[in-house]
């Protein structure tokens, strides 16, 4: 490799890590405890708790967000979704012109409050940060600009420690020279040990940062001509059955799970229809869904969407994200791997502060 060529590489590998360290530091730790997110809050926050009438009818869906509806009053259902082991329906509303949710879980025995198995406060802070640094939108594209930074670390990376490998064999840690020397080793090991999986993790955050964008453009195109129909949106008092909406919604999908409802105007609908969101039963295809939607004025079928590719991938990388597809085992793995990406962001610092003259 040229020296011109060699420097220029050298140059995108040291400001592209040196952009990106802290912030990536910052994800790495916050990202520690998330992996193991569902753990953590099943012994701080579990609550024994049984349903009102264990062995009797349950309410309909219309009942249930009636219920939950009149604890709120002045606010509009956004999202409606379901506990898995427990007949408990969730029912999350918001008041117009504002921007925060009221978060209701109803026993669907009774219509009465249920214990909430929302997020710990501490969590959902290190998710928050995690996310988008409390900045929003905003917060969430530079993160996403940081994780671009580091494939570009990753891949000048490689292409520095190439010719680095002809000279030492694969794995050699020079444990007798000086600390400079030692802590270079490690970062290049560690590095080339983890490559793939860091780079699977970067490339996952990144789409995830994209999620409001890409669900915008998901309804402004392949849900656009759904709404040609309509001069106004559909007003809650003119709105047909949930409850019928949703068992319209399961025969357009038969064999699937029903996972949430997305009221008209909320994030993952139209002004004018229930989306009615399905998943499948098996560890990968739980995380792919598929909405069937339902015009909020008639009832009736109005689309089965199918996902698009780039939906599809935000719905994939969300949980690959977390290694939240192979239960505890692959869990550990990933905050093993997690641990040694902080090592290798934290020996690049420290290797750059030493040359600088900064560290000894």
């Amino acid at each position: 490799m040229k020296a011109s060529t060699l420097r220029a590489w050298s140059w995108a590998h040291k400001w592209s890590s040196l952009v990106s360290t802290l912030f990536l530091l910052m994800l790495c730790v916050t990202g520690l405890p998330l992996v193991f997110t569902h753990e953590i809050e099943e012994v701080a926050m579990h609550q024994a708790w049984t349903p009102a009438h264990p062995n009797g009818p349950k309410l309909d869906l219309d009942q249930v967000l009636a219920a939950a509806m009149a604890r709120k009053p002045g606010e509009v259902p956004a999202f409606m979704s379901f506990d898995e082991d427990r007949p408990v329906v969730n029912v999350t509303s918001v008041a117009p012109g504002k921007s925060g949710y009221s978060f209701q879980p109803i026993d669907q025995t009774s219509g009465d409050p249920a214990p909430s198995v929302a997020g710990h406060p501490v969590m959902e802070f290190l998710l928050q940060l995690h996310t988008d640094m409390f900045l929003g939108l905003p917060g969430m594209l530079f993160l996403g600009a940081m994780g671009l930074l580091l494939v570009v670390a990753l891949v000048s990376g490689v292409v520095l420690y190439a010719p680095f490998m002809r000279r030492l064999p694969f794995g050699t840690v020079r444990a007798h020279k000086a600390a400079r020397t030692r802590w270079l080793d490690y970062h290049n090991l560690l590095g080339a040990v983890t490559l793939a999986w860091v780079l699977v993790v970067g490339v996952t955050g990144v789409v995830n940062t994209l999620a409001t964008p890409i669900i915008a453009y998901w309804k402004d195109t392949a849900l656009k001509e759904l709404t040609t129909a309509y001069d106004q949106p559909a007003p809650i008092a003119a709105r047909s059955s949930l409850n019928a909406a949703v068992e319209r919604a399961r025969l357009a999908l038969p064999g699937k799970q029903l996972q949430f409802v997305a009221f008209p105007g909320s994030t993952y609908s139209t002004q004018h229809h229930y989306a009615v969101f399905f998943h499948g039963d098996t560890p990968l295809t739980a995380h792919l869904t598929t909405p069937a939607l339902i015009d909020a004025r008639t009832g009736r079928l109005a689309a089965v969407a199918p996902t698009p590719w780039y939906v599809a991938a935000l719905s994939l990388s969300q949980p690959l994200h977390f290694g939240d597809y192979g239960g505890l085992p692959l869990k550990i793995l990933w905050a093993l791997l997690d641990l040694a990406t902080i090592v290798i962001l934290g020996s690049g610092l420290y290797l750059w502060l030493v040359k600088r003259g900064t560290l000894k």
